[in-house]
C-alpha cells in the first residue's frame, strides 16, 4: 500500500512501519546506553551498521529460500518495499555485527545485546504492521464471525479480507506478543536481581516461543523440505536463550554490581 505515489517515486506504508520501528528502537537504545556508561557515538555507529547489515541479512535470508523466483527475476531482490524481509536473517547478521564490533571496540558483548534486544523487540512489534498493510504474514482462511468473536478492531478485520476471503491475523498476534515482551523487559531491566545477559536470554526465549506456534498457522512460511524454517530457528533460539541465562547466572554480574563492564 502506497501513501505517496509520484510515479517515479513512491513511499509504502510497509517502509514507514519499518522506519518507525527503527527510529523508536534507536532512541531507546541510545537513552539506555548513556545510563550504562557508553558513549553515544560508539552506540550510534553500532546501530548504523546493524541496520544496514540487518536489512541485508533479512532480505538475503528471504531470497535464499525463494531462490528459484529470484534467479528468474534478480532485480526483484532490491524491491524490499514489496515485502520479503525475514526477521531471522536480520537477527543473525545483526548478532554477527555486534560480536565483531564489540571485539573491535573492546566492549562487553552481553551488555550490548541487552541494550539492543529491548529496542529490537519493540521494532518488531511495530514492523509487523507493515505486513498487515501488505496483506501478508497471515494465517489460514477463516470466517468473519470468528474474527468478530476475537473482538478485533474493525479495521483489522477489514484488512484481513484478502482476495475474497478472511484470514487469521497472525501478524497481530506476534505484534502483541512482542509489545508485551517489551513491557516486561522495561519493567524488570533495572531490578536488583537482573544480571547482565538476562534480557538477551529472555528475548530469545520469549520471541522464539511465540514464533514457533504462530508459524504453525502461517500460510507463507519459508520451507526447508517439509519443515518450516522459522520453527527450526525458533527451537535453536529457545535453547540458546536458556544457555545465555544459565551462563549469565553463573558468570556475569548483576547490573547494580557492575564495575567498568563496558571497558
Amino acid at each position: 500500500m502506497k501513501v505517496i505515489n509520484l510515479g517515479f517515486f513512491s513511499i509504502h506504508i510497509y517502509s514507514i512501519c519499518i522506519l518507525l520501528g527503527m527510529l523508536i528502537a534507536y532512541r531507546l537504545i541510545i537513552k539506555e546506553s548513556k545510563k550504562q556508561g557508553f558513549r553515544e557515538e560508539e552506540i550510534s555507529d553500532l546501530i548504523f551498521y546493524m541496520i544496514i547489515f540487518g536489512i541485508i541479512g533479512a532480505r538475503l535470508y528471504y531470497c535464499l529460500f525463494n531462490l528459484d523466483y529470484y534467479l528468474d527475476s534478480p532485480l526483484s531482490i532490491f524491491k524490499v518495499w514489496e515485502g520479503g524481509l525475514a526477521i531471522h536473517g536480520g537477527i543473525l547478521l545483526g548478532l554477527l555485527v555486534v560480536l565483531t564490533y564489540s571485539k573491535k571496540k573492546k566492549l562487553n558483548v552481553f551488555l550490548l545485546f541487552d541494550l539492543i534486544v529491548v529496542g529490537l523487540i519493540i521494532a518488531q512489534a511495530i514492523g509487523r504492521w507493515g505486513n498487515f498493510f501488505n496483506g501478508e504474514a497471515h494465517g489460514p482462511i477463516t470466517t468473519l464471525s470468528y474474527l468478530k468473536s476475537l473482538h478485533l478492531p474493525n479495521f483489522i478485520i477489514n484488512g484481513m479480507y484478502i482476495d475474497n476471503h478472511y484470514y487469521i491475523p497472525t501478524f497481530f498476534y506476534e505484534s502483541l506478543w512482542c509489545l508485551l515482551g517489551f513491557i516486561i523487559m522495561i519493567i524488570v531491566r533495572h531490578r536488583p536481581f537482573m544480571k547482565v545477559g538476562y534480557l538477551t536470554g529472555f528475548y530469545f526465549i520469549w520471541y522464539s516461543t511465540a514464533r514457533f506456534f504462530i508459524e504453525s498457522m502461517r500460510t507463507d512460511s519459508l520451507m526447508l523440505g517439509v519443515f518450516k524454517v522459522a520453527q527450526i530457528i525458533s527451537i535453536i533460539m529457545f535453547v540458546v536463550g536458556f544457555g545465555i541465562i544459565i551462563y549469565s547466572f553463573k558468570n556475569l554480574p548483576n547490573y547494580n554490581m557492575r564495575s567498568d563492564e563496558n571497558d
